[in-house]
């Protein structure tokens, strides 16, 4: 069972060189059961807008390819997504949480996501020392999506148009395989095509979730701005069983916008991915933490 730590510190220049070679030591069969295996992280949240956070996340994703792991990262993208229609004097329309992605928003949401955000992200891993190469979902096929139908919440016999939001059809990652087999550090827009070539923009959550299923991957981390799935009294709740998320889900525990995350990260589990864990991303260096020690710095799923 993982612990919960009780401080955080990004700086390592107070610890003691025997200190730090323990560290290291405790690292190490974390190091050795995890080489080789993909992990897929889904970066968002304020690790991707805090410049430290940022410099963090990408030193965490470079040390873990250093060691032997393969790293895929997905983002997302959603406040510089609105940023830059707010600058057009573009009013976002929200159906039930989702966002109404007509033709011209479909334009901005591909050139922030694919452009901007990307290779920020690409520029990041390169700069802390590592060989990020940006790619969406039209790379190599990757991404094969359809139109979402979103049901009406009061009237299940009701659908919504929301325009160009997708749902994958499915995941070809032999690009990916490609890349990482070649030490490359694949970044990934949740963007989707479809049958007449046209673009989907995809909740990013749901592409991680379901990159790592095709994957096999060992592990899916998705950076979120809470501390991972509390219990009422607030506490963090450090490991979880699908049986166990129904019962949260249920008495009202979880709810809102955790759910969806919650489900894409229960299907994971379900499907192969050994666990999926939901991470705090404002902590400091809270992924390698989380993958290489047994402090608990988030919530971990497991499917069983």
């Amino acid at each position: 069972m993982k612990t919960e730590p009780t401080a955080h510190s990004s700086d390592v220049s107070h610890i003691a060189p025997r200190e730090k070679a323990e560290i290291l030591s405790q690292a190490l069969p974390y190091i050795r059961k995890f080489h080789g295996k993909t992990i897929v992280i889904k970066y968002g949240g304020n690790a991707m807008t805090d410049p430290e956070l940022q410099r963090d996340f990408a030193e965490d994703v470079v040390l873990l390819k250093l060691v032997g792991l393969n790293p895929v990262v997905v983002h997302g993208g959603g406040p510089q997504i609105e940023g830059l229609l707010g600058k057009l004097g573009k009013k976002g329309e929200f159906i039930q949480g989702m966002r109404v992605t007509d033709e011209e928003t479909m334009n901005v949401v591909e050139w922030v996501l694919a452009g901007e955000v990307q290779q920020d992200v690409v520029g990041l891993i390169n700069a802390a020392g590592g060989k990020a190469v940006g790619l969406t979902g039209r790379d190599g096929g990757m991404i094969r999506a359809k139109k979402l139908k979103v049901q009406d919440k009061d009237d299940p016999s009701k659908e919504h148009d929301i325009g160009q939001v997708g749902d994958i059809v499915s995941i070809d990652p032999s690009v990916v395989k490609a890349l990482q087999d070649d030490q490359f550090i694949p970044v990934v827009s949740p963007i989707g095509f479809g049958e007449h070539n046209e673009s989907y923009n995809i909740n990013a959550d749901v592409v991680a979730a379901k990159l790592a299923t095709v994957l096999q991957a060992e592990k899916l981390l998705m950076l979120t701005n809470i501390r991972g799935v509390l219990d009422k009294q607030g506490e963090l709740l450090t490991e979880l069983t699908p049986k166990r998320i129904d019962e949260l889900v249920a008495d009202g525990t979880i709810s809102g916008g955790m759910i969806p995350k919650i489900a894409g990260a229960i299907d994971a589990a379900k499907s192969g991915v050994n666990a999926v864990h939901i991470i705090d991303g404002r902590v400091p260096h809270a992924m390698l933490l989380e993958i290489l020690s047994d402090q608990a710095y988030g919530t971990m799923i497991k499917s069983h």
